[in-house]
């Protein structure tokens, strides 16, 4: 399968209460519905999906670099709450109300903590990172992700600084020697290494820090109400896919009410991209039945 990656449409910044930055980036017409990403670990703005379909879709796409990331201002400390403050912010500055989310692989969480207060209308978890600290996953985790986890619980002052160790070379390492081939038969694709490599580089301007809290607050317990989120939400799994919930979203899903699974067969981690426009379509018509 051969991907259509381009370049944001639009770029830019804008400014939050207090002073900080937040970077985002569109893809799509401008007058699209507006989908927004919170997209995975250590990637900026620049990592879009579905760019080949969203102009037939009529949606358009809205990335966000978390803060600490890409160009937007670090944030030291701050919680998923923060996060949800931000999208509620961006929203009412463009007037948006509220918009369909994605959450991608680490993305996920914070995407999850927006449906959970109530500030998207709806929402598609893709290749989700699943709470492993959660007791149910302690047997399932391989050794030295459960130490991590356990780190991440009892001091996540020690593991943000293991994770500020991390580089865009050693996150590149990390995600080609842990993917199925399925997977890497996208990631190897010379349109999608370079994006993929600019968006770590990009991620990973101002140093490691956005990515080791994002890292910490993924890998902990969450404290996030997912039985209290009352907007549809959709989860898509390959089910090749073993490195970012050890049951594909099982157990995640049936933690929120209506939730909808959708196992992806012969399929790995790169759902985002593979399978674009399924992904969109069903958010669009799952908020349309709100």
């Amino acid at each position: 399968m051969s991907l259509h990656m381009v370049d944001p449409v639009r770029l830019g910044t804008d400014q939050l209460p207090g002073g900080r930055l937040l970077g985002w980036a569109e893809w799509g017409p401008r007058d699209g519905v507006p989908v927004l990403l919170s997209p995975g670990a250590a990637t900026s703005r620049h990592l879009g999906f579905g760019a080949d379909v969203l102009d037939g879709l009529g949606v358009r796409v809205i990335s966000f670099d978390r803060p600490g990331l890409g160009v937007s201002s670090p944030l030291p400390g701050r919680t998923f709450d923060d996060f949800v403050d931000d999208i509620r912010t961006f929203a009412g500055l463009r007037d948006l109300g509220r918009p369909l989310m994605v959450g991608n692989s680490q993305g996920a969480p914070f995407a999850l903590a927006c449906a959970a207060a109530g500030a998207v209308g709806a929402l598609a978890v893709v290749s989700g990172a699943d709470e492993v600290a959660a007791p149910c996953f302690a047997d399932a985790l391989p050794g030295e992700l459960r130490r991590l986890v356990d780190l991440a619980v009892s001091d996540p002052a020690a593991a943000e600084q293991v994770f500020a160790g991390f580089t865009p070379q050693a996150m590149w390492d990390m995600v080609m020697s842990g993917s199925p081939e399925c997977d890497l038969a996208v990631y190897r694709q010379p349109a999608f290494a370079a994006a993929y490599r600019r968006a770590l580089d990009e991620a990973f301007a101002q140093g490691a820090d956005g990515y080791a809290r994002d890292t910490v607050l993924a890998m902990g317990h969450w404290g996030i109400e997912l039985s209290d989120i009352a907007v549809p939400v959709d989860l898509w799994y390959g089910e090749k896919d073993t490195g970012h919930s050890p049951d594909q979203g099982a157990e995640l899903a049936s933690r929120i009410p209506g939730a909808v699974r959708h196992p992806v067969p012969e399929a790995g981690g790169a759902v985002l991209w593979t399978h674009a426009e399924q992904v969109l379509s069903t958010l669009l018509e799952r908020a349309a039945v709100r």
